[in-house]
C-alpha cells in the first residue's frame, strides 16, 4: 500500500523514491556500537540467541512440513550495516537524478530455520533447547528476496553477505547486553 502511495504521491507531486523491501534484517554493528535491544523481539536470530544467553527456557520452531530440504521455513538474512548500504546508495542514486524505484533488499540466498539454530548453537557453543510446534498461518516456505536489481541499479556492494558473520555480529551485541544487565561477563 505504501508503494502505491508513493506512486500516486510521485505523479502527482513530480516526487522521485526509492522504496527498499527489508528481508530478515539481522545483525549488529560490527564495532559493538548498536544493535536490536526488544526483549520481547520475534525475529529468529534474536531470539535463538536468547535462548543461548539462557533469557527464553527454550527456541520454539514453528513448523516442520514445509515443502523445503529439512521442512523448515527458508528466509533470506540481511546484515543491518548493508541494509544501511542500501539506503546510503539509494540516496545518492537520487540525488543523482535517479527516476523512483522500487528495490528488495536482502542477498539472493536462504537459509532454513534449523540451519540458522545449528548456526547460532555452534557460535554460542550452548546447546539450547528447540521445541517444536504447529505452523503459523500465512508463514510462507520460502522467502529470499530477487536481489540482483539493486546490486544493479544501485552499485550496490555488500561487506557482511554471509550468515555466519550476521550471527557472530548479533551475539557480540547480545553478549554485550546481557552483560549491562549484570547477568554474563563479556567474552574476549
Amino acid at each position: 500500500m505504501t508503494e502505491m502511495m508513493l506512486r500516486d504521491s510521485a505523479r502527482a507531486h513530480g516526487l522521485r523514491y526509492a522504496a527498499l523491501r527489508y528481508f530478515n534484517v539481522a545483525g549488529a554493528d560490527p564495532q559493538g556500537r548498536a544493535g536490536q535491544s526488544a526483549s520481547r523481539a520475534t525475529h529468529l536470530i534474536k531470539v535463538a540467541l536468547q535462548a543461548a544467553l539462557g533469557q527464553r527456557p527454550h527456541l520454539e520452531v514453528f513448523g516442520t512440513d514445509y515443502p523445503t530440504p529439512d521442512g523448515t521455513c527458508v528466509r533470506d538474512y540481511i546484515h543491518v550495516s548493508d541494509l544501511i548500504g542500501a539506503h546510503l546508495a539509494a540516496l545518492n542514486y537520487l540525488r543523482r537524478g535517479g527516476e523512483s524505484l522500487v528495490l528488495n533488499c536482502g542477498y539472493g540466498r536462504g537459509f532454513s530455520v534449523l540451519q540458522v539454530i545449528d548456526l547460532v548453537k555452534r557460535i554460542s557453543g550452548v546447546e539450547f533447547e528447540v521445541r517444536f510446534g504447529k505452523r503459523r498461518c500465512g508463514d510462507p516456505a520460502v522467502l529470499v528476496a530477487e536481489a540482483q536489481r539493486i546490486a544493479t541499479m544501485l552499485n550496490w556492494n555488500t561487506h557482511y553477505n554471509d550468515l555466519e558473520t550476521i550471527i557472530t555480529h548479533a551475539h557480540w551485541w547480545e553478549r554485550r547486553l546481557t552483560t549491562a544487565q549484570g547477568q554474563l561477563p563479556i567474552l574476549t
